[in-house]
């Protein structure tokens, strides 16, 4: 027993001594935190940067998340301070890209090729209405030199704007095959900045012309007399009017007060797009501006029609201010009348018209 003790006294003795010969392990190191993930521009940017990084993981060109965020229309981040900057995508705008391209431009396109083609047919049947009388030689005045400066003055910038408004929304289907990318563009572009800055004066010219004329265009029973059997115009019989018939009281009223402050009021929004207005208003406006002037310009083409070819001396009117007596009588009796009643006696006691130039050297 006692040899026994001895024994694991000797052998615990010499585990110490073998221990502490041994050289001292090194204490463990402490348990380093997680390392975070790197900011980027997108994570701060965008809090579910991370999540759709897995998904582009999990699932490669799935970006259905991402582009719900963008179209969502709501306001992220930006330097810019404009209206709506913050929304990258609005979702209106496919919506107007679809009515434009699939509705207004088919149905306009239509409606203006239907007046031509009406135009047309009706040149091909009547040809230009002549006089029934033969001229007297005797000139009335018609229009003012001011007036006709206000007329030509809305004739010239309507045109201008027609021709570039056509252009601008069926030239891609139409010129662009013909004339090629590169002149088409060029084109393009000039007719749109001409456009832009005519816009203006037309919007001013309408205001004028409507002042100017409004006094003699005011409806009254004989219009509706005239319109009962269409001016004459099928029947050849002699409709009398006052110094405006019926449908040059509808052209004024319903064509240049109507379509054309409402094409000058929205294009004005469309020409100036730095007050505030937001897209779904650009694109109101664009959709009110492209009705308004295709059916502004399917009427013009019946006004121009007439003012032209279709009547024999009624472009004299516009151009000289003066029209034969016997033109007067016969398309606008009543106002013929009323300038006749009220003309200067001449000296051997008869009615001369006002200002009739061949009288002016009478002392008229």
């Amino acid at each position: 027993m006692t040899a026994w003790l001895v024994a694991f006294a000797l052998t615990g003795f010499a585990g110490i001594a073998w221990s502490q010969s041994q050289p001292a392990a090194a204490p463990a190191p402490p348990a380093t935190p997680a390392k975070a993930a790197p900011q980027t521009f997108d994570s701060v940017l965008n809090p579910n940067a991370a999540e759709q990084a897995k998904r582009q993981q999990a699932q490669p060109g799935n970006n259905a998340p991402v582009w719900r965020d963008v179209r969502s229309e709501k306001p992220y981040y930006t330097t810019d301070r404009g209206v709506e900057a913050g929304v990258l995508i609005q979702s209106g705008g496919e919506t107007w890209r679809q009515r434009r391209n699939n509705q207004i431009i088919p149905i306009g396109g239509a409606l203006f090729l239907g007046a031509v083609g009406i135009g047309l047919l009706f040149y091909l049947w009547k040809g230009t209405m002549k006089l029934k009388e033969r001229p007297t030689g005797r000139l009335m005045p018609r229009f003012s030199g001011f007036e006709r400066s206000v007329h030509w003055t809305v004739a010239i910038t309507f045109s201008v704007l027609a021709i570039s408004g056509l252009v601008m929304l069926f030239g891609k289907y139409v010129l662009l095959p013909i004339f090629g990318h590169t002149l088409f563009a060029w084109l393009t572009i000039l007719l749109k900045n001409m456009h832009n800055f005519v816009g203006p004066v037309f919007a001013i010219a309408v205001v004028i012309m409507f002042f100017t004329f409004v006094r003699d265009n005011w409806p009254t029973v004989r219009d509706a007399i005239w319109f009962a059997k269409a001016g004459g115009l099928l029947s050849g019989e002699h409709v009398p009017s006052g110094r405006f018939n019926g449908g040059e009281k509808v052209w004024f009223w319903i064509g240049v007060l109507g379509f054309g402050v409402t094409a000058s009021a929205s294009g004005l929004v469309l020409d100036f797009p730095n007050f505030e207005q937001t897209r779904g208003l650009m694109q109101l406006a664009n959709v009110v501006h492209v009705v308004s002037t295709v059916l502004m310009m399917s009427m013009a083409l019946g006004h121009i029609y007439m003012g032209t070819v279709g009547v024999e001396g009624a472009f004299n009117a516009m151009k000289t201010g003066y029209v034969d007596e016997a033109w007067a009588k016969e398309h606008h009796e009543y106002w013929y009348n009323e300038v006749r009643n009220v003309a200067t006696p001449h000296a051997s006691g008869g009615p001369v018209p006002v200002a009739a130039p061949q009288n002016k050297e009478e002392g008229v």
